[in-house]
């Protein structure tokens, strides 16, 4: 009923009356009251007038399941909410998750994580109240060697969220990065779980650096948040609806063909080192080439200084701008 509450003031233009809450609920008063005092406490300004009722008035960056229920506009992706004040990692709950038989969709989102990691294991870093920490499983079905794309998707659902949430137009740094001014503000780490070549789940896992005023001294050169791009603080369930709806959205399309055909071209748009000369960091040597963006399959193609072009494997190479991370 919470949830419901905040969505319905969420959602009116003026006061919300309380006996219409009542009715809808079919609850006391007393009952609608202790609600609206569970909200106020978890910083949600909420005015009451005598015979008008109930207006929300301003919210406070609120990651709570009610919060993210009321704001999410999808028809599964992030449709099943469980949210942590701390976790270990929002991937590991996800896993668990998909053991206990949550729902395709379902989303993990925690205020901070303790061993949040990055791809090839790097550490990342997740603080709590300031930065967007979740996973979202999939039970899709389709072959396992695409599912290695569903990154690619979630990029594109993350740029497109972030742009309409906060007004920032970031760009994607293959496979699984987004970057503001040429700084990480974004990190992606898929894993999945198969049996016999079937595909028993897939998570996605996205970290976004949001209202940070700092980083650690050895990653301050290469990270950045929202806010110390503009000086604002965001609402983080917003940011998160919002990718949400993209992901749904992207996700349809990718599923039709099982591989970024549907996705393509917007996707070579809005990549960082497209045209660019790139270093390949292979685990047979490094090279260096120029980035022609993604083919269907979400390999980097990167042609060489003779001319001939090589497709670049996401899980087997780090790919970075000659002069810097980008």
């Amino acid at each position: 009923m919470k949830g419901e509450i905040l969505r319905l003031l969420k959602e009116t233009n003026g006061y919300l009356s309380g006996q219409e809450l009542c009715e809808k609920f079919g609850v006391s008063r007393t009952a609608v009251w202790k609600v609206i005092n569970q909200l106020k406490e978890e910083g949600y300004e909420i005015e009451a007038v005598r015979n008008k009722g109930y207006a929300l008035k301003s919210v406070s960056d609120v990651l709570s399941r009610e919060e993210l229920k009321s704001s999410i506009e999808t028809r599964w992706a992030g449709a099943n909410v469980v949210c942590f004040d701390r976790t270990d990692s929002t991937n590991i709950q996800a896993r668990k998750q998909a053991e206990a038989g949550a729902p395709h969709g379902t989303l993990v989102v925690a205020e901070r994580q303790d061993g949040g990691k990055g791809r090839r294991g790097r550490g990342w870093e997740s603080p709590s109240g300031v930065g967007i920490w979740m996973s979202i499983l999939l039970r899709p079905q389709i072959s396992s060697l695409s599912a290695s794309m569903l990154t690619l998707v979630m990029a594109l659902a993350a740029e497109k969220g972030i742009r309409e949430a906060a007004g920032l137009k970031s760009q994607i740094k293959w496979p699984n990065d987004l970057v503001l001014n040429k700084k990480k503000i974004c990190g992606i780490l898929t894993e999945m779980s198969t049996e016999l070549m079937e595909i028993q789940h897939v998570v996605i896992g996205i970290g976004i650096n949001v209202n940070q005023t700092e980083f650690p001294p050895e990653i301050a050169a290469a990270a950045t948040s929202l806010y110390l791009e503009t000086g604002k603080r965001f609402q983080r369930s917003r940011i998160i609806a919002k990718i949400m709806k993209a992901f749904e959205e992207y996700y349809e399309v990718f599923v039709k063909t099982e591989d970024m055909s549907g996705l393509m071209e917007e996707y070579n748009k809005k990549l960082v080192n497209l045209g660019n000369q790139v270093c390949v960091l292979d685990p047979s040597g490094e090279f260096r080439g120029i980035s022609e963006g993604i083919n269907k399959s979400g390999g980097l193609i990167v042609c060489l200084p003779d001319g001939t072009r090589t497709e670049v494997i996401s899980g087997e190479v780090s790919v970075r701008g000659v002069y810097g991370y980008v």
